[in-house]
């Protein structure tokens, strides 16, 4: 506790020490030569997964994590760069040489019953609808 500040609330999705040593490596170091992170890495995750899990907004998250606009920042730039599909990519292939299955799948399999289309098929999605006239009064009346 530095300067009697109390340490952080706990929260349901914050990153236990396994799961942080698992991905620690996995996430982009602060650029050298630059100024000095103000907040480390597993604090902004932990913001991340906050917003994810609890749907809140940005400017909702709360004050003990770090501000919003930084976590925003490194949520988009991670996104962007490709970290976030690298770290699901590896923790994948971790879950499937853990389960005895080589790391990268042989195949893939997508049947009629994983892709839905449509009930009337093809060029009928295509086709404009009219409304009828009613439907059309009530929509320019709450207009």
């Amino acid at each position: 506790m530095l300067g009697g500040m109390r340490p952080r609330q706990r929260y349901p999705t914050d990153l236990t020490d396994k799961e942080w040593t698992l991905i620690q490596h996995l996430v982009p170091e602060a650029k050298s030569g630059g100024r000095p992170a103000d907040y480390p890495r597993r604090d902004i995750l932990n913001g991340i997964f906050y917003l994810l899990r609890s749907g809140c907004s940005w400017r909702m998250l709360p004050h003990d994590l770090p501000p919003w606009r930084i976590v925003y920042h490194y949520f988009r730039q991670w996104r962007q760069d490709g970290t976030w599909q690298h770290i699901h990519d590896m923790l994948r292939g971790d879950v499937r040489v853990a389960a005895g299955k080589h790391r990268q799948p042989s195949a893939g399999i997508i049947d009629s019953q994983s892709v839905k289309t449509t009930e009337k098929g093809g060029s009928a999605v295509l086709i404009p609808t009219s409304r009828s006239k009613g439907v059309s009064a009530i929509f320019s009346s709450i207009r």
